[in-house]
């Protein structure tokens, strides 16, 4: 950024002096034309003709090296800032990230951090226009002093008038814009989860007319944008054309040449004073997008928070304590909380006080990374990329072709990619188009077998299978639980998946019910913020 802020004033010195001493130069051989043989003899033509060419070949150069510097800039800490985002929107707090639909995250990641890329572009600008400003004043001095305080009090109205048209138009358009772009990919991203329903039920119309509602408040906010951009264009004209004049009566009884030079010298140091006014006509956009963007990243946790490391592998929950290899399964009817106990105690949302722990530490008082280490979790709401079979199982970590082909095994998922003729990388569509129900289901449930955590956390594993798949899954699992040692924590709505288990817990929205183990013994009262 410092290389661009050089160059970019460099630009501006080169261009104001390139214009002012070409209309010296042109000026002064008129004249001496007009002076005779004796004139055109005696002037110097060689010396100016030189330094022009040289600041041509300077504005160039600077104005190659302050794009390619400043953008080079701009990209490299764009390259850091994406990752450093999506790190702190996956590894925040839940709560937080939880609140973020898919739509709202995609529109920061992208259009916010692309509105403020412009900020690193436009760093240089106030250098250049510094520059600018400088170089035309001090040579409309050499015509004379009124020219040059009368330049330097139309380049600040400039500014000032630049700044308070941006203020009252630009800044508000801009905010305005890069909240309805949020709006916008929002609903479209709502809209398109839900495209199979829409299309059943007929509502293809309504979210069409839906989107385009988003979409003409994006573009009313738009030509908000552009109106405000012109008023500041007209303002640059008539800052320009009024120092023009004022500085034309000021130089009259100059020597001609250094007239003309002051006058073309104001009109190009007004010109470099523009490159700020489009500076701050895009700062209001900038400025939103960089308010998002740091509501997103202050989810990353932070030094000073709660991190007591967990000393063992036990879970505590309802008053009883388990370690791996222990088994147990949630039961109760849908809608009392089975899913969400299970994501608070795996760090997912966050746990009340009191309510788990983990390794005996209160699973309020823990990291929530330092919690999710312990698990390898398989969801009932599965999400899949839109990628290979193999890029999806890397989400678990990098392992070998057997690793993988052994846990699609024993996910009973094997042999239907071996059919495949692409094998592991065969795509599988948005989300696992490509995929049945109960495939998607089941390659969630080989990529959770990958992970080496102490326990597997299963959600619904059966859910979508026949009664053959399920035996067949179920042998599976209980074999790979025997096998690596890790405990289980599983809820399901069906009877088969709950017979691996050492115990079964039911929960109730009754206050009064109790959690009832294997046999029937009570293992501890249900704690009703437990289904809260």
């Amino acid at each position: 950024m410092r290389l661009a802020a050089g160059a970019a004033a460099v630009v501006t010195v080169a261009a104001v002096g390139l214009l002012g001493l070409s209309g010296w130069f042109i000026t002064g051989a008129a004249l001496a034309g007009l002076g005779g043989m004796a004139a055109v003899q005696a002037f110097n033509y060689l010396t100016p003709s030189a330094v022009i060419r040289l600041l041509a070949i300077l504005r160039t150069g600077a104005r190659y090296v302050e794009r390619v510097a400043g953008h080079e800039a701009a990209l490299r800490a764009l390259a850091r800032l994406r990752p450093q985002l999506f790190a702190a929107l996956t590894s925040g707090a839940p709560g937080r990230a939880l609140a973020l639909s898919s739509g709202e995250a995609s529109a920061r990641l992208v259009q916010d951090v692309d509105a403020v890329q412009t900020l690193f572009v436009r760093l240089s600008a106030p250098w250049g226009a510094v520059a600018g400003a400088a170089v035309a004043i001090g040579l409309a001095a050499l015509a004379s002093p009124a020219a040059a305080l009368l330049l330097a009090l139309a380049m600040t109205a400039s500014a000032v008038g630049s700044l308070l048209l941006s203020r009252r138009l630009s800044d508000p358009a801009g905010r305005a814009a890069q909240v309805a772009v949020g709006a916008l990919k929002n609903r479209l991203s709502a809209l398109e989860a839900a495209a199979p329903e829409l299309r059943a039920y007929g509502l293809e119309g309504w979210a069409v007319d839906e989107c385009a509602d988003r979409a003409r408040d994006l573009d009313r906010r738009r030509g908000d944008v552009a109106l405000a951009g012109g008023w500041l264009a007209a303002w640059q004209v008539v800052a320009a054309a009024g120092a023009v004049v004022l500085v034309t009566g000021a130089v009259v009884g100059a020597p001609a040449p250094l007239a003309a030079l002051a006058i073309l010298a104001a009109l190009m140091g007004m010109d470099a004073t523009a490159g700020l006014a489009t500076a701050l006509h895009q700062n209001g956009a900038a400025a939103q997008a960089a308010e998002r963007l740091d509501a997103l990243a202050a989810s990353c946790p932070t030094a000073a928070a709660a991190t007591i490391a967990p000393s063992s592998d036990a879970v505590e929950l309802l008053g009883r304590s388990v370690a791996p290899p222990f088994r147990l399964a949630v039961i109760g009817a849908s809608g009392v909380g089975k899913t969400t106990a299970l994501e608070r105690l795996i760090g997912l949302r966050e746990a009340p006080a009191g309510l788990f722990k983990v390794g005996g530490v209160d699973a309020a008082e823990t990291d929530p990374a330092l919690r999710r280490a312990r698990f390898a979790y398989a969801a009932q709401d599965v999400r899949l990329l839109d990628a290979s079979v193999r890029d999806n199982l890397a989400l678990a970590g990098a392992f070998d072709d057997e690793t993988l082909w052994r846990a699609l095994d024993d996910a009973v998922l094997g042999d239907r990619f071996r059919r495949d003729p692409e094998g592991l990388d065969a795509p599988i569509g948005p989300d696992g188009a490509r995929l049945s129900g109960g495939e998607r289901r089941r390659l969630s449930l080989a990529r959770a077998y990958l992970r080496g955590a102490p326990w597997l956390v299963l959600d619904e594993p059966t859910e979508g299978l026949d009664a053959a798949t399920e035996a067949r899954v179920l042998a599976a699992l209980d074999r790979r639980l025997s096998q690596s040692g890790q405990g289980l924590i599983l809820v399901s709505h069906r009877l088969a998946p709950t017979d691996l288990c050492d115990a079964v817990v039911r929960l109730t929205d009754d206050r009064s019910a109790l959690a009832l183990g294997q046999g029937g013994q009570p293992v501890g009262l249900l704690d009703p913020q437990f289904v809260q």
